[in-house]
């Protein structure tokens, strides 16, 4: 799933929270923490891509052309440079370190509005490659 599917189920998910609880700080860092997590966890594939090919080479094309972020994100990374289940394996070890971090923080409810986040993105990324390998299947 791409960035700004990921921002705006996360704008969505904080509009939820703001209006179904009381959240844990001002309003306007709720909503910045919940966009920001949800968007941000995809900077792991950077690390797993690397991992997987010994080289910086998606990095480097980001910061060579950032607007590729925004306009083609499907050229960021190559098909072989990270599969789907590791990508959604850093997404859960790096959800759980969060929240377990936050909890040994004594900061339960961001630990919620963590976890609540990142639940959501791996279910949203589930749900697109599901729907992807679906497509590839009937092709």
């Amino acid at each position: 799933m791409y960035s700004r599917d990921h921002a705006l189920g996360s704008l969505a998910l904080a509009v939820v929270l703001l209006l179904a609880t009381t959240p844990p700080g001002h309003p306007a860092v709720l909503l910045a923490v919940v966009v920001g997590v949800g968007v941000g966890i995809d900077f792991d594939h950077f690390l797993v891509a690397t991992l997987n090919t010994g080289s910086t080479k998606n990095l480097k094309r980001v910061l060579r052309s950032p607007t590729v972020v925004f306009l083609d994100q499907r050229s960021i990374f190559d098909p072989d440079d990270l599969s789907p289940l590791q990508r959604l394996l850093s997404h859960v070890v790096l959800a759980g370190l969060a929240v377990f971090g936050l909890v040994a923080l004594g900061e339960h409810g961001w630990a919620t509005v963590v976890g609540l986040t990142l639940y959501l993105h791996v279910l949203c990324d589930l749900i697109a490659d599901v729907r992807n390998e679906a497509g590839t299947a009937s092709s």
